[in-house]
């Protein structure tokens, strides 16, 4: 892979190349993709969609939109750190018109967006998905799907419900929000599709990033960057832009370092005990004196988070920086953090976060309510659209009908489609417009 291609300024539609020394240096087109996600419609629901802890009462804790953010400014740095030493090492970049903000910029809009495709109750609302077509009701539609149509249900997938709603079509709308491909690069951090299940060990194959649906879309964008692909077979795996190991450091290094702290401040990670994790990270860098100095606890927290992120970034630059060329031919084949010098730190926290805060009360009952109305709304939805496509459409799924927006009622043939646009619509709401939602369509409107 060479980072001329993986620079690519190109969107869905146009007919010739976009060259970055012909762009308009006071609104780049990599600046361009990052004010789109921020005006668009799925990422505004992120407000209200669970990071940590579900629906907390507390005015502190991480929605999934203040996460992104977050990420967004630690993959910028990432971005600028990388392209400065990228630069040097390819002056023909600079000859072309780019700069170190490039970089900055494309990570930056591809870690705002990491997480534009997760439904609601964080990862269990993945799962909860997934269960209600493996186990649940939604299993009697097995025989009728493709296997890999199937899996992509089963194993619903928030990175590829992702990079559908950045790249689906609509009446009148080609392309989704037509981001430049670049950025639509490093948001792919699993680049094949459901099948087969993690083949090998390869970080790549941790996940998948793109349903059957949007396999046109995702080939179409991995020609142009010149992706190199995994394997020989029919099966479609790739391996990353370059920049996806940035945006996935900078996702990496936020949940870890600020689930732990707003755990900490929740009162679920007890402070002292924390501190003998945390100063394993900053004990390098850390100003003792300062430290003692900040007399609330939130304060103290906060020093100690932006200290070990700093020292997180510096570690991530490095290490991608020193394996510029394995990661360019697809054989660096872990995480950048996994192979830190604070591999072990990290663990630990992490650790700590699951059996603290993960696997809180608070978080598992708001998360076995979440299965249950995620369940409830898909079997709704799901029975209303086949019903009427059918022609068996009961008042109450016409009733039910009324409420899915027109958007997602498709007339396509194919049970697939339909089925994938519920789960669309399904994943898009917020926390709190599911409650009300499972609340109308079970009667409990008092």
């Amino acid at each position: 892979m060479n980072w001329e291609q993986l620079l690519s300024l190109k969107r869905f539609g146009d007919t010739q190349k976009r060259p970055r020394i012909a762009q308009d240096e006071t609104r780049l087109g990599f600046d361009v993709d990052f004010d789109r996600i921020i005006f668009s419609s799925a990422f505004r629901s992120l407000q209200d969609k669970t990071q940590v802890i579900p629906l907390s009462e507390t005015d502190f804790v991480h929605t999934r939109l203040t996460h992104s953010l977050e990420v967004s400014v630690v993959g910028r740095t990432l971005g600028r750190r990388v392209g400065k030493v990228l630069l040097e090492r390819h002056p023909n970049l600079v000859e072309l018109g780019y700069t170190f903000n490039d970089f900055g910029a494309i990570v930056a809009a591809a870690s705002v967006m990491h997480d534009i495709g997760n439904p609601p109750f964080g990862h269990s609302g993945e799962k909860a998905i997934g269960e209600y077509f493996k186990t649940g009701k939604g299993a009697k539609y097995k025989n009728d799907l493709r296997e890999k149509e199937y899996q992509d249900l089963i194993d619903f997938e928030g990175n590829a419900n992702g990079f559908k709603i950045l790249t689906e079509s609509r009446e009148g709308i080609s392309g989704g929000l037509r981001l430049s491909y670049a950025t639509l690069g490093a948001f792919l951090k699993y680049p094949k599709e459901s099948l087969p299940k993690k083949p090998t060990k390869h970080i790549v194959d941790k996940k998948y990033g793109f349903f059957q649906s949007e396999k046109e879309a995702f080939l179409e964008v991995v020609k142009d960057l010149g992706i190199k692909k995994k394997t020989i077979t029919e099966n479609l795996s790739y391996y990353r832009h370059p920049l996806a190991y940035l945006v996935e450091a900078a996702d990496d290094i936020c949940y870890t370092i600020i689930d732990f702290e707003d755990g900490i401040n929740l009162g679920l990670i007890e402070e002292d005990y924390a501190l003998e994790y945390m100063i394993k990270l900053v004990k390098d860098t850390i100003d003792s004196k300062k430290y003692h100095s900040l007399k609330h606890k939130t304060d103290r927290i906060s020093y100690l988070r932006a200290l070990a992120i700093g020292v997180l970034i510096n570690e991530a630059v490095d290490i991608f920086l020193k394996n510029e060329e394995a990661i360019l031919n697809g054989t660096f084949e872990k995480s950048l953090l996994d192979k830190c010098k604070y591999e072990a730190q990290i663990n630990d926290i992490i650790k700590i976060s699951i059996d603290k805060i993960y696997r809180s009360t608070e978080v598992i009952e708001k998360e076995v309510a979440g299965y249950r109305i995620i369940a409830d709304l898909l079997d709704v939805f799901v029975t209303a659209l086949n019903n009427k496509f059918d022609g068996n459409a009961s008042n109450f799924d016409n009733l039910v009908l009324h409420l899915l927006p027109k958007e997602y009622q498709t007339e396509n043939t194919n049970l697939y489609s339909r089925i994938m646009q519920v789960c669309s619509y399904v994943s898009r709401i917020s926390d709190s417009y599911a409650i009300r939602m499972h609340k109308k369509i079970t009667g409990n409107i008092i």
